[in-house]
């Protein structure tokens, strides 16, 4: 794959305010259980001190890792390749072994099902991505149609 006809698809930028929120949430209730105990047992303050310094690296640390444009679908004219989607299926294929591709919804979210000509299947969910979700199927479709030389749907 070279950068000039691969295409990378990011995580959504409201995916990437949920992670990080969920940490902030997580965070701040252990702060609380250990000023708690650090308060019932009197411990020493550097106790509590030593882990709201981790508190703060561990947020920029993961406030830089969400802040990386990490991709999560990545298209070329050969092929294309998915990480971190849980239950994806088939991570990476050829356009060659594509049967065709669909839109569907699968548990209440939209989805494009891309099959392959031996039954498997890869799922992404267009939530995850970052972008226009039809921009996303009209670019599949688009490289799809570059190696079969026809419409497929």
């Amino acid at each position: 794959m070279t950068p000039n006809d691969r295409r990378d698809y990011g995580l959504a930028p409201q995916l990437r305010a949920r992670l990080m929120g969920a940490f902030l949430v997580a965070l701040g209730v252990l702060l609380l259980l250990v000023t708690i105990v650090v308060v019932a047992f009197d411990l020493p303050g550097d106790v509590l001190s030593g882990l709201v310094i981790l508190a703060v690296v561990g947020v920029f640390t993961l406030g830089f890792l969400l802040g990386r444009r990490w991709y999560v679908v990545r298209i070329d004219d050969i092929g294309y390749q998915v990480r971190f989607v849980r239950g994806a299926g088939e991570k990476n294929a050829k356009w060659s072994s594509v049967e065709d591709l669909a839109t569907s919804e699968l548990h209440g979210t939209r989805c494009v099902v891309i099959r392959l000509r031996d039954g498997r299947s890869t799922t992404i969910p267009v939530t995850l991505i970052e972008g226009d979700p039809e921009a996303f199927v009209s670019e599949l479709m688009r490289r799809l149609n570059g190696q079969h030389g026809n419409s497929k749907r």
